[in-house]
């Protein structure tokens, strides 16, 4: 088994390789040939053959020594280029936030949520991906997230090592398209008795609650469709499919994005919205801004070791 290669014979090989010859890279590395010669020495024997041959006054790089320059332009390379990066003062490199959706939130509140953090003045780098909390955690665990925004928080138990944030909540507002949302005003609510309804498919906790809103006002809606998309819940509604509930807080966009109107709020059904990070304390910048205006955090484990 190959033991582990020392990096400085490594290096030095590597600038021989790149000057040609020992003389060369001497007058570049400020080191005797003798040196030099000796340090690639010792990599041909850490390695198991020559790397170099003879031709001329100058040296020709055997097989061998070829697929160790590969190996080596890359990592040297790559440390050239982590050097530059990190002689750029801390405060003025770019921030990397990857951010974790649940499905079920809408995408004008996920925007809503991002905006502190997009309004950091340092350039942000953001990812996002959506999906089940459940799944989204799971990246959290692994770090390729730093914050998860969902409206359905799973049960944390007091070790995960998951801190909760309360980012607040909305009121739902149910809309529809023009023709239909003037229809069904007369009358209202028992108007929406048989009318066809949109449903968010992703286990939303505010869809059980309007349920049994409709429930409580003896009404029964027609499930037209169940759809995992909040965005595409409103594209249906924009085309007279049906009734579809939105947060409140998001009203305007709504009605001027997907061009329908508002039937009504229903102040007992509530839309509230977490943030999911890892261990008790906040870190990240941008974690920190979006956290920044919640009402509250639970702590679901005070052991900041895991950051």
């Amino acid at each position: 088994m190959l033991k582990r290669l020392n990096f400085r014979h490594l290096y030095h090989f590597w600038i021989v390789a790149r000057e040609g010859s020992m003389a060369a890279a001497s007058r570049v590395l400020e080191l005797t040939p003798q040196t030099l010669s000796s340090q690639v020495a010792a990599l041909e024997e850490e390695v198991g053959g020559l790397l170099f041959r003879r031709e001329g006054r100058g040296l020709r790089l055997t097989d061998l020594g070829l697929r160790v320059q590969s190996h080596a332009d890359e990592i040297f390379t790559a440390a050239e280029a982590l050097e530059q990066a990190l002689q750029v003062p801390h405060e003025s490199r770019p921030l990397r936030l990857a951010v974790g959706i649940s499905a079920s939130i809408h995408k004008l509140i996920a925007w809503r949520l991002l905006e502190p953090a997009l309004g950091l003045q340092r350039e942000l780098n953001l990812a996002c991906e959506t999906g089940r909390t459940e799944y989204l955690l799971a990246d959290l665990r692994r770090r390729d997230l730093d914050v998860i925004l969902t409206d359905n928080p799973p049960l944390l138990a007091p070790d995960s090592g998951f801190s909760l944030h309360d980012l607040g909540c909305s009121p739902m507002m149910l809309f529809a398209a023009p023709e239909l949302a003037s229809r069904l005003r007369h009358g209202f609510p028992q108007s929406l008795q048989g009318q066809p309804f949109l449903v968010n498919a992703v286990d939303a906790p505010y869809v059980s609650e309007l349920m049994q809103w409709f429930n409580d006002q003896n009404i029964r809606v027609s499930v037209r469709a169940q759809v995992d998309d909040s965005a595409l819940i409103k594209v249906f509604g924009h085309h007279g499919m049906g009734v579809f509930a939105a947060p409140a807080v998001i009203k305007d966009e709504v009605c001027r994005q997907y061009e329908v109107e508002s039937l009504a709020e229903i102040n007992s059904v509530q839309d509230r919205l977490f943030a999911i990070t890892r261990g008790s304390r906040i870190f990240h910048p941008a974690v920190e801004a979006i956290c920044a205006g919640g009402v509250k955090v639970h702590q679901i484990k005070a052991d900041e070791r895991d950051e």
